[in-house]
């Protein structure tokens, strides 16, 4: 029996590495050079997703009015440190807040600042991405294009807006508006975890071409308004809705019918699928200051009205907002909106790392908080705004 020599065994040894090294470097480099037009490639480099990713999609500008100004400040209130703080970290608020990656925490109370706390290099000029608290953003604009009767209804099919998808499987004609904003369209929708670089939520989260995802890629699994199943294909779905029944980009009608019209005091930008398709990120790609976001929340405080305009119908607050469990599966959940089950009338978005808009109106107040991560879990940081809000209502 042959056997290689230490000498000849190293050098083959040698030789296997530098063609994998070779290998290796030919598919990050294809990959380097395909992250707008590849899915894979970018989750191959980006990986995991995190609040760094607004650096890295291309965005589209969705400019304030020139009448913007800042909100009113209050009296700052010193919160009793919140049970849930207490048992996590046993610390003040500002302790615990700083200890669990957050970036930006403010309490709005009858419009006007009561705590507002800045860190880790952020402060209140910093674009903060929203992850899915942009689903609430998108919500609102389709109910904005229903008040102007540019979308007939909720109850409109999707196919009178994107017809190709009937063309392709029949059975999208039953899925309507509703069923996609409130999370019951019974399209498929698989998680899989990184590395493997494919899935549904990649897919919907990493795809540079956002459009055709939606058309060509939804599956049809079982029929509409039976379950509730959190799925990025909605969003992008009702994105496509509003782009053709408004004749503008998502960005453009947002900036026009809510931004200027909050009177928000900075640019937001809309992270895109890619620049060649030019899509927004309507899942999660949302950028803008914890001030700003604060300012949303109380337009929803405020039944749909700012400072005296009516930006979106107080109906479609109410409904968007409340719990349905007599058309919808999930008492939870509604047009893209969180309901407190635990705190009835209170409700929020929320945003993976933790991004939350958390809406009191009992307490006259809204919560915001934006961070790197979540810190703690989402219970904690529940219990945390039920326990503010709560000190709000007692006054």
């Amino acid at each position: 029996m042959n056997r290689l020599s230490p000498r000849r065994w190293l050098r083959r040894l040698a030789v296997g590495l530098a063609v994998l090294t070779v290998l290796v470097s030919a598919v990050y480099g294809w990959a380097w050079l395909s992250l707008d037009r590849s899915t894979t490639a970018r989750a191959m480099l980006w990986m995991e997703a995190d609040v760094g990713d607004q650096d890295r999609f291309p965005s589209r500008v969705i400019p304030a009015g020139a009448d913007a100004g800042p909100l009113r400040r209050g009296g700052e209130i010193d919160f009793s440190t919140p049970s849930a703080v207490a048992a996590e970290a046993g610390g003040d608020l500002a302790e615990f807040l700083s200890d669990t990656d957050t970036f930006a925490f403010l309490v709005m109370q009858s419009d006007r600042l009561v705590y507002e706390r800045y860190f880790d290099g952020s402060d209140s000029r910093t674009l903060e991405t929203s992850f899915s608290v942009a689903k609430s953003f998108v919500s609102t604009l389709v109910g904005i294009a229903l008040d102007e009767g540019v979308i007939g209804s909720v109850e409109d099919p999707v196919t009178e807006y994107l017809p190709e998808l009937a063309a392709r499987d029949p059975r999208f004609e039953r899925i309507t508006l509703r069923h996609l904003l409130t999370m019951t369209s019974g399209l498929r929708y698989d998680e899989q975890a990184l590395p493997l670089p494919w899935g549904d939520d990649i897919e919907t989260y990493y795809g540079t071409n956002l459009r055709d995802i939606a058309l060509d890629h939804t599956e049809i699994e079982q029929p509409p308004g039976q379950e509730w199943l959190y799925n990025n294909y909605n969003p992008l779905l009702l994105g496509l809705v509003l782009e053709r029944a408004t004749a503008m980009s998502v960005s453009e009608y947002m900036a026009t019918r809510l931004w200027q019209p909050l009177g928000a005091e900075r640019d937001a930008t809309w992270s895109l699928d890619s620049k060649p398709s030019g899509f927004e990120k309507l899942e999660s790609g949302l950028n803008a200051t914890a001030v700003d976001y604060a300012r949303f929340g109380a337009l929803f405080l405020h039944n749909g009205e700012w400072n005296g305009t009516r930006i979106v119908s107080e109906d479609w607050v109410r409904t968007a907002t409340a719990v349905d469990a007599a058309t919808d599966p999930a008492p939870f959940y509604q047009y893209f909106w969180w309901v407190d089950v635990e705190r009835p009338g209170r409700f929020y978005a929320l945003g993976n790392f933790g991004q939350y808009v958390y809406v009191a109106p009992d307490a006259d107040s809204v919560v915001v908080r934006l961070g790197g991560d979540w810190g703690v879990d989402n219970d904690t940081w529940l219990a945390t705004f039920r326990d503010i809000g709560d000190q709000l209502a007692r006054g």
